[in-house]
């Protein structure tokens, strides 16, 4: 078994329950189980800004899955889910279900990327993870998740804040 880090969001319908439908899901999986959930966030949206802000946590798994396959199932659960083929890259989502770190695997394979190629750069998978990893060491940086999200936290267009059942969204 491998240990394993996924981002969630949601931007579209009841972003909260579809994050928590996601999380249930992804422990249904075979050979997988969800070990740790971070809190859940209310976040500005990043580089297509126009569309609403998003609920994103982050997940810890341990699988027997390979990354590939883990990605096809990920895909897969969030298409069980009611998620379209996205109009717009970076584009609003019922679900978004992504692998920010496998183990200390690193790898570039055209269809997948890990560590995830732009974590390092979003408050929105930074905060939630470091409630459940914040000392982890970026494999390729060499520098913990904490320390990453302290060099950019602050950055304007990337607000981040705790999220509450029943919060206006």
């Amino acid at each position: 078994m491998t240990t394993v880090y996924l981002s969630i969001g949601s931007n579209l319908g009841d972003k909260y329950a579809n994050c928590l439908k996601g999380v249930d899901r992804v422990d249904a999986l075979e050979e997988t189980r969800v070990t740790a959930v971070s809190g859940f966030y209310r976040t500005e949206p990043v580089d297509y800004l126009d569309q609403g802000w998003f609920v994103n946590g982050a997940l810890k798994i341990e699988t027997g899955l390979d990354p590939l396959e883990l990605i096809h199932r990920l895909k897969e659960t969030e298409r069980l889910l009611g998620q379209k083929e996205k109009e717009v890259r970076f584009g609003p989502r019922i679900i978004d279900l992504d692998i920010i770190l496998y183990g200390d695997t690193v790898m570039d394979t055209g269809v997948l990327t890990i560590p995830h190629p732009r974590m390092h750069q979003r408050c929105f998978v930074l905060k939630p993870l470091c409630d459940i990893g914040a000392e982890i060491v970026h494999p390729v940086l060499g520098v913990t998740m904490e320390r990453l999200l302290k060099r950019i936290e602050n950055d304007p267009g990337q607000e981040v804040m705790a999220y509450k059942k029943g919060d206006q969204l």
